[in-house]
């Protein structure tokens, strides 16, 4: 019996916010015992133009490197800026 687990983002998609993009990335956890899958489970998680990329894979690096462009990093502050405004 040779239990493996691999980990894949098996799904990265760039969602339009209105004025600025985000990533939504979903990872696949699989276990397979002699090859044959017998489990598998997924975590999705949000990124912003904010980001901080460091624990990301590479492919996920690349689109957010494509799609956070300084216009969409500006839109995101301005957008986080108004929200502070209204809620203080």
């Amino acid at each position: 019996m040779a239990l493996e687990k691999t980990q894949i983002n098996d799904k990265i998609e760039v969602i339009n916010n209105g004025s600025y993009p985000v990533i939504q990335v979903r990872t696949a956890t699989i276990i397979t015992d002699d090859g044959v899958e017998i489990s598998r489970n997924f975590h999705r998680h949000v990124l912003t133009p904010d980001a901080d990329l460091s624990n990301e894979g590479s492919d996920v690096v690349a689109l957010a490197n494509t799609v956070f462009t300084a216009e969409a990093k500006a839109a995101y502050a301005d957008y986080m800026a108004a929200q502070e405004n209204n809620n203080g």
